[in-house]
C-alpha cells in the first residue's frame, strides 16, 4: 500500500468519525464557543494530505450546516461563516456557489461585507467569465458600502461576460447618476431573488422588496401632498385630506400593504403622518424605506429583537 493510499485513508476514517460524532452531539453555533475551531486556511491545506477537495467538501458541509442549525438569525453567525468559506475555497478555489453562499449571510456588518467581497474578488479570480460573482460584488458596494461608482465599475465587468443580463447598462447608469435610489436597489433585489437557493435569503430579499413597493406609494403621496399645498397654500392635516375638496388631489388612496399581499391577509393598514418625521408613513412598517440603513441603528434594533427573544425563552423555562 502506497504512501497516499495509507494517507488518503486515515483522511476518510478522521472525516467519517467526526461526522458521525457530530450526529451524536446537539449543534451549538460556533460562534457562541469561547475555542477556536477552525484551522488557518493555510494550515488547513497543509492538513488535506494533497486531498483538498474532499476536505473542503467537509468543510462546506459545516458551513450549510451552521446556517440551517441556527434557530435564529443567520447573520449572527456571521464570522463564522466567513472563516469556514475561506477555508473552503482555500482549499478549493474552483467552487462555485460557496462564494455567493458567503455574500448572502456576511451583511451584518461592514466588516462582514468587506470579508464578502474579499471571497467573491477571490471567486473572480478563478471563475473570471461568471458575471454573477461581479453583480454580487456589485449589490455589495452598492447597497451596504454606499460605493455606487465602483459598484458601477463592478457591473461593467459583468456586462462584458456572456450571459448578463440586458437591464445591466441601464442600472450602470442609474448608479453613476444622482438616482441610484429604490429602483437600483429593486433591479439587484429582483435579480438576487431569481438566483438565490436559499429560501431564507430569499424572504429577505423579498421583504425588502414588498418595502420598496410600498415606499414607491409613499412617495406618489408625497407628490400628492406638494400638489395640495400649491392648491391650497397650506400642509395636509391627516393623509385623507388628499380626497377631501371640491377638486381632490387623488380620487383614492394606495395601498399601504405590498400590492401582491393578498387580501386575507391584510390587517387595517393605513397611511398617516409620523409625529416626528412628519413624513407620509405606512402603519405596516411604521417606518420610511431608507437606503443604506445606519448599521449602528441597525444594530440597536436587532439587539432589542434578541433580548426580547432571550427573555421569552427564559421565562418558558421557569
Amino acid at each position: 500500500m502506497t504512501g497516499r493510499i495509507v494517507r488518503g485513508t486515515l483522511v476518510a476514517v478522521v472525516l467519517a468519525g467526526t461526522f458521525a460524532a457530530h450526529q451524536h452531539v446537539e449543534y451549538v453555533p460556533p460562534a457562541e464557543r469561547s475555542e477556536v475551531y477552525l484551522p488557518k486556511p493555510g494550515l488547513a491545506k497543509i492538513a488535506a494530505l494533497g486531498f483538498d477537495s474532499a476536505v473542503s467538501d467537509y468543510y462546506w458541509i459545516q458551513a450549510m450546516y451552521a446556517v440551517g442549525a441556527a434557530r435564529r438569525d443567520p447573520s449572527r453567525f456571521a464570522p463564522y461563516i466567513g472563516k469556514i468559506i475561506d477555508v473552503v475555497t482555500t482549499l478549493d478555489p474552483w467552487v462555485e456557489h460557496p462564494y455567493r453562499f458567503a455574500a448572502v449571510w456576511l451583511t451584518d456588518s461592514p466588516d462582514s461585507v468587506r470579508k464578502a467581497n474579499e471571497l467573491l474578488l477571490r471567486a473572480i479570480e478563478y471563475h473570471p467569465e461568471d458575471w454573477r460573482n461581479y453583480f454580487y460584488l456589485g449589490f455589495n458596494q452598492f447597497f451596504f458600502l454606499e460605493e455606487n461608482e465602483l459598484a458601477a465599475e463592478t457591473l461593467e465587468k459583468a456586462i462584458q461576460r456572456e450571459g448578463s443580463p440586458v437591464y445591466l447598462p441601464r442600472l450602470v447608469a442609474r448608479l453613476r447618476s444622482e438616482s441610484a435610489d429604490i429602483e437600483a436597489a429593486s433591479v439587484f433585489l429582483q435579480e438576487m431573488l431569481q438566483d438565490t437557493p436559499d429560501e431564507e435569503a430569499a424572504a429577505v430579499y423579498q421583504g425588502a422588496l414588498d418595502e420598496i413597493a410600498v415606499e414607491r406609494m409613499a412617495r406618489v403621496l408625497d407628490r400628492a401632498r406638494k400638489a395640495y399645498e400649491t392648491l391650497h397654500g397650506r400642509d395636509i392635516e391627516k393623509v385623507e385630506d388628499l380626497l377631501l375638496g371640491e377638486h381632490p388631489i387623488l380620487n383614492s388612496l394606495p395601498p399601504a400593504v405590498p400590492a401582491e399581499m393578498p387580501l386575507a391577509l391584510r390587517g387595517n393598514e393605513k397611511w398617516y403622518i409620523d409625529s416626528e418625521s412628519k413624513s407620509i408613513t405606512s402603519s405596516y412598517y411604521d417606518h420610511r424605506y431608507k437606503m443604506n440603513i445606519n448599521q449602528a441603528a441597525r444594530d440597536k434594533v436587532w439587539m432589542q429583537q434578541w433580548s426580547e427573544e432571550e427573555k421569552r425563552e427564559q421565562e418558558g423555562k421557569i
